[in-house]
């Protein structure tokens, strides 16, 4: 299997039809036609992963009443995903790109995490790799202005965020 660069902005989202640790199927597809899809890429023993999922997390319960989906694209088995998910407050599902990472390939992952903004028509909205605040930012912005909602706060003001870190 060679190895594709990873998608740009603008570019379409190739399929993607996984099991997730909850038992069921995802199709991303079939997602899109409720809202869009926020992709988040990871390993379990990726520590950029494990700082970042937690903001995922707040994502998730900010927009998942107003359509939107986060999905967690996990590229280690499924007992591992599950422990992952419960240690970091991950509520969002974890889907399983089992070896030889096939979706992740198609995606051109180099880097874990990496993320992919996925809107309604199939295009990719924003992408980034590692932890990045303003990613971040610009995912919730996007969000709340594709579904008419007034972001809440993402970082809290006690909190101490760096503005990037490598995945």
């Amino acid at each position: 299997m060679s190895k594709k660069s990873t998608l740009k902005t603008g570019d379409h989202a190739p399929p993607l039809d996984l099991p997730g640790t909850d038992g069921a199927a995802h199709s991303l597809e079939q997602s899109l036609a409720q809202g869009p899809v926020l992709l988040a890429f990871f390993k379990v023993g990726c520590p950029t992963c494990q700082f970042a999922f937690p903001f995922l997390d707040r994502l998730h319960r900010q927009f998942k009443d107003h359509g939107a989906a986060v999905w967690g694209v996990s590229q280690d088995d499924s007992s591992s995903s599950l422990q992952f998910a419960a240690q970091y407050g991950v509520s969002f599902p974890v889907l399983i790109d089992a070896k030889p990472y096939e979706v992740s390939a198609q995606y051109g992952v180099a880097y874990t995490p990496t993320l992919f903004l996925v809107g309604r028509g199939g295009k990719v909205e924003l992408t980034g790799e590692g932890f990045s605040k303003q990613d971040l930012l610009d995912t919730q912005k996007e969000l709340a202005r594709e579904l008419s909602v007034t972001p809440a706060g993402l970082f809290l003001p006690n909190e101490r965020v760096p503005e990037f870190k490598p995945g």
